[in-house]
């Protein structure tokens, strides 16, 4: 009967240290801008320089669809304000992007807006029990006529 109540506790302690694995592991919800949304108003640098991001967490990008959009581009793009070849266009308004390891590039497909920093790079990091990992957000703004 003793070793019954020593399996239970083990197995009670186990499905406790598993459910706490979970809760830690979760993947976050960033809303871009928070009450701004994606503007040109926000400095995207200033919104995301306190925050560590990580694969699997995911970014909500609330904006007028009828004056923005939201591109998932390359480096290169980014760097350029440029739409690149494998660039993807989001315009619903309300998008949701989740987070691919390592570097995420975002921008607005309107070039003079992008130049202005409506545009930002984020350097997602493993899973998020990686604790002490940190994550990098950069905004390069250009002078018009770049």
């Amino acid at each position: 009967m003793a070793r019954e109540g020593e399996i239970l506790a083990i197995l009670v302690l186990f499905l406790m240290l598993l459910l706490l694995h979970f809760k830690t592991t979760q993947a976050a919800t960033y809303i871009v801008g928070d009450d701004l949304g994606w503007s040109p108003e926000v400095s995207m640098e200033s919104w995301a320089e306190n925050k560590k991001f990580y694969a699997g967490d995911t970014l909500v990008f609330n904006y007028e669809a009828d004056s923005y959009n939201v591109v998932v581009v390359d480096q290169q793009g980014h760097d350029t304000c440029t739409l690149t070849a494998n660039a993807k266009v989001f315009d619903s308004g309300h998008d949701q992007i989740m987070l691919v390891f390592g570097a995420n590039y975002f921008i607005t497909s309107n070039p003079e807006d992008c130049q202005l920093g409506m545009k930002m790079a984020i350097n997602a990091t493993s899973h998020r029990s990686a604790r002490k990992s940190s994550a990098t957000v950069t905004n390069v703004r250009m002078k018009r006529g770049q």
